[in-house]
């Protein structure tokens, strides 16, 4: 079940960053060319929230069940095992926080009244998400950790 996990959080991250993507890409143009927000914008802000929502339940289930988070590691160890670390602390920190970021965005733009208002919040929660994510992800070039780019398994 774990794999399947894994398997499921490695293809939802690129859902995930794709309709945050989009997500800003389309609160910039509402910025920028003073845009009404429409339900088709607000059905991209919803669900852009709710996959990233989708993605932190798969990932904490991932936590939960991680071989690598649960194994009992001494100080030592841990200064010479950097995945461990940043499994059990820094990935999880920072994917909250993007999350946090999102939800906050994504309550505040719905609850203004004023397009621009919207777009703005929108634009400028969003963007810190991003940029949280970007640092948090195992890249398969991160100094902290190694991903694949897709991840799959013989199951």
């Amino acid at each position: 079940m774990y794999f399947v996990f894994l398997i499921l959080h490695s293809l939802l991250r690129w859902l995930m960053l794709g309709s945050l993507c989009y997500a800003i890409y389309t609160a910039w143009r509402g910025v920028t060319q003073r845009r009404l927000f429409t339900e088709k914008v607000n059905a991209i802000r919803h669900w852009t929230t709710t996959i990233s929502h989708i993605q932190l339940v798969i990932g904490m289930t991932i936590y939960v069940l991680s071989p690598l988070v649960n194994m009992k590691v001494t100080g030592i160890q841990v200064a010479s095992f950097p995945e461990y670390t940043f499994f059990k602390y820094v990935h999880i920190a920072l994917m909250i926080l993007a999350i946090v970021l999102i939800t906050i965005g994504s309550a505040k733009a719905k609850r203004v009244t004023g397009d621009q208002e919207k777009y703005k919040l929108l634009l400028k929660w969003f963007l810190m998400a991003l940029g949280v994510l970007l640092i948090a992800i195992p890249w398969p070039f991160s100094p902290l950790a190694q991903r694949p780019w897709l991840r799959f398994f013989h199951i």
